[in-house]
C-alpha cells in the first residue's frame, strides 16, 4: 500500500514566482506530498490549482500565524490526513530528502510534538525568559537536537500535539508565534527538536524593516509576559528602551531591521494591549 502523502501548508502573499519554485521543491521530495496554499490577500490569487495543490483564499493579509491556522484547521478536521503536517512560507526551498529525513528521525521520538528542518546557520533556537526566542551555537551536528522552539522556515507539527495545546495564538500576527506554541507544547510534556542535516533554504525577507522591528519587539514582550511574568517583562522593556537609545547614538549597536519609529510604536502598542496586525503605514515603510 503506498504511503499517505504528507500534508504541506504554504502561506503565500504576492510572490507567485517564488511560490511556484517552492511547490516544485516540495513535489521533488522523495515522499509524496499534498499541498494547501493559503493565500494571504494577494493582489491576484495564485494560479497553482492542481491535483496535488489546493488554494484557500484568506481574503486579506491575516499574518503568518493566522493564515497558517487556516491550514491547520483543515488538517485537524480530516482524521485521514495523517499524523504530521508541514508548514512553510512561500519561499522555503527544501532539499529533496528533507521531509523523509525529518520523518525518519521523528519516528524515533514518540513524544515529539513540534520539529523543524535545518537552515544551515549552525544555530539552535532557544527561549530566554527575558529575551524570548534567540539563537545559540548548535550543540549537535547530525540528527535530533532538542530546541526551545522550532523555526517557521519548515516546521512539522504532530496532530495529537495540536489537538492538545491548540494552534497559533493569532495575537502575534507574525514572529514569536512558534515560540509561544512550543512553550505551550513543552508545558504539556511534548518535545521540540531540530533535525540537523534535513536542509531547507529561505533566502528572502519580504516584510519591511519597520514592520519587522515593530512585530519582533512587541511580540517578544507579549511572549515574555505570558510565559515568564511581569518582572521579566519589566526588565525586558527597560532593556528595549536602553537598546533604542544606544542604537540611536551608536549605529554599530543596531540590529539588522533597525527602525526607531517601529520600535517606539511596538513598545506603545504593547503597553496599550494592541496586538494583531502592525499599523498599516509601517507595512509600507523601509
Amino acid at each position: 500500500m503506498p504511503p499517505l502523502p504528507v500534508p504541506v501548508i504554504l502561506v503565500h502573499r504576492d510572490q507567485p514566482e517564488r511560490l511556484l519554485d517552492t511547490i516544485d521543491a516540495f513535489r521533488a521530495q522523495d515522499v509524496p506530498v499534498v499541498i494547501t496554499v493559503v493565500d494571504n490577500g494577494s493582489a491576484r490569487a495564485p494560479a497553482v490549482e492542481a491535483a496535488d495543490v489546493t488554494v484557500v483564499l484568506a481574503g486579506s493579509n491575516l499574518g503568518f500565524g493566522p493564515a497558517a491556522n487556516i491550514g491547520y484547521r483543515r488538517f485537524l478536521a480530516d482524521p485521514d490526513a495523517g499524523e504530521w503536517v508541514v508548514l512553510a512560507p512561500h519561499d522555503a526551498l527544501p532539499e529533496p530528502t528533507c521531509l523523509s529525513n525529518v520523518l525518519s528521525v521523528l519516528a524515533q521520538h514518540s513524544r515529539a510534538g513540534l520539529a523543524c528542518a535545518d537552515v544551515g546557520d549552525g544555530a539552535t533556537p532557544v527561549v530566554d525568559p527575558y529575551f524570548g526566542g534567540i539563537l545559540v551555537p548548535a550543540r549537535t551536528g547530525e540528527g535530533w537536537e532538542p530546541v526551545g522552539h522550532p523555526h517557521g522556515t519548515l516546521m512539522f507539527a504532530r496532530r495529537a500535539c495540536l489537538d492538545e495545546v491548540g494552534i497559533f495564538d493569532e495575537r502575534y500576527f507574525a514572529y514569536c508565534e512558534e515560540a509561544d506554541l512550543a512553550l505551550r507544547a513543552r508545558a504539556a510534556g511534548w518535545e521540540c527538536g531540530l533535525v540537523r542535516g534535513a536542509m531547507v533554504k529561505n533566502p528572502h525577507i519580504s516584510s519591511t524593516s519597520a514592520a519587522i522591528d515593530y512585530l519582533q519587539l512587541r511580540n517578544t514582550l507579549l511572549l515574555v509576559r505570558d510565559h515568564s511574568g511581569r518582572y521579566h517583562t519589566f526588565i525586558r522593556f527597560c532593556i528595549a528602551l536602553w537598546q533604542l537609545a544606544a542604537g540611536s547614538l551608536a549605529p554599530r549597536r543596531r540590529g539588522p531591521y533597525w527602525h526607531p519609529e517601529g520600535r517606539l510604536r511596538g513598545l506603545a502598542d504593547f503597553l496599550r494591549g494592541r496586538f494583531g496586525p502592525p499599523p498599516p503605514d509601517l507595512l509600507a515603510r523601509r
